[in-house]
């Protein structure tokens, strides 16, 4: 898993990889499980959708969040543009936009966030996209920044 770390104005930018499925919205439901099982934050023995009904968690999250999959109720369609806490897919054309092919690998998936090719979004605001080894999908890769 990456975990590539930055700082801006009003948040910090973030970068993890979970594994693939098909339906992204289930691969980030699972990633979000996943990282919650790896540290509760205090909140233990609840689903991600408790948490998110909790006040005491809004807070948590709007005042410094987690850095992870976890600081958004739920992913938007990826051509969505609402503002807010969401977890947002790329679309294919943004895709391309830095990697021509449209598969990316981890490497230049990581290599367009080191170097600036492939922009963090705005605050409370996360992205993914599917990344490829050997042209079949392996990883998500999930990008963000915090509220605060």
């Amino acid at each position: 898993m990456s975990n590539g770390e930055g700082t801006r104005m009003g948040g910090d930018e973030w970068a993890r990889t979970g594994p693939y499925q098909r339906d992204l919205s289930a691969a980030f439901r699972q990633a979000q499980e996943d990282e919650l099982a790896r540290d509760s934050r205090g909140f233990e023995g609840r689903s991600v959708e408790q948490l998110w009904r909790d006040p005491d968690w809004q807070e948590y999250i709007f005042t410094g969040g987690t850095g992870t999959v976890l600081d958004f109720p739920l992913m938007i369609e990826a051509e969505d543009t609402d503002d807010g806490p969401f977890m947002r897919p790329l679309t294919d054309g943004e895709v391309r936009a830095w990697a021509p092919h449209g598969q990316p690998t981890y490497e230049e998936w990581d290599a367009a966030l080191d170097s600036g090719r492939l922009e963090f979004p705005g605050r409370s605001q996360g992205n993914c996209t599917v990344l490829y080894r050997d042209g079949r999908p392996v990883h998500i890769g999930y990008w963000g920044v915090t509220t605060d």
